[in-house]
């Protein structure tokens, strides 16, 4: 599907529910795959990758980017959002073509004050973890898998329980919202080199999300 033609009258519908999070297998073409992924080296540019840290100084295995108002962080402080990179710089604007998938699977909702990308090479991962930085959790998370294949875990609200798994693609859309939107998920490894997406390997997953 070339997400790029629909129109505001077609509204998808999700391949499979995974612990309450909708997911569009192969939802992104080829095409918009490259498109988007172009955009991003131009947002990489303005706004530099880098490795986040714990509370505890050990650095994130992913590498991490954004664009929009506010950028995610995480130091001895803690996990936050912030209004500038680590430059001082503003982050960059969120390129069209990610902000057309938002219009096209949020619906008439704010628009998106977070594009947040992050970079997962060989044997990076993400423990389970709610996204619960945001002042209102009325507003979706939505998800963009790039690249190599990703074992995608969701559980429930609270730590601890059933969780479910499924391989994201490259080309899938995930969305958490409603009663899923405070679910805890996770990462627990990827399928190195099981895309020829990116150069060199590895996968990108854009997150969006409204933070005010």
């Amino acid at each position: 599907m070339d997400f790029m033609k629909l129109n505001d009258a077609i509204m998808p519908k999700p391949t499979v529910s995974v612990g309450g999070v909708s997911v569009f297998k192969g939802f992104l073409s080829s095409s918009d795959q490259l498109q988007i992924v172009d955009d991003l080296r131009l947002v990489a540019r303005k706004a530099p990758i880098f490795s986040p840290k714990t509370k505890s100084g050990k650095p994130m295995s992913v590498r991490t980017t954004a664009a929009g108002a506010f950028g995610w962080f995480s130091d001895h402080q803690g996990y936050r959002y912030v209004s500038q990179q680590p430059s001082g710089l503003d982050w960059p604007e969120i390129p069209a073509s990610i902000m057309s998938i938002w219009k096209i699977m949020a619906g008439c909702v704010p628009d998106p004050e977070c594009c947040l990308v992050n970079y997962y090479g060989e044997g990076a991962r993400m423990g389970l973890h709610q996204d619960r930085d945001e002042a209102n959790f009325d507003w979706p998370v939505v998800s963009l898998s790039l690249g190599d294949d990703a074992l995608f875990r969701v559980g429930g609200v609270e730590r601890g329980g059933r969780t479910e798994s499924i391989w994201l693609q490259s080309g899938d859309v995930a969305v958490m919202g409603g009663v899923a939107r405070l679910n805890y998920h996770g990462v627990d490894r990827i399928k190195f080199g099981s895309s020829r997406l990116l150069k060199g390997g590895g996968r990108l997953n854009v997150t969006l999300r409204v933070v005010r």
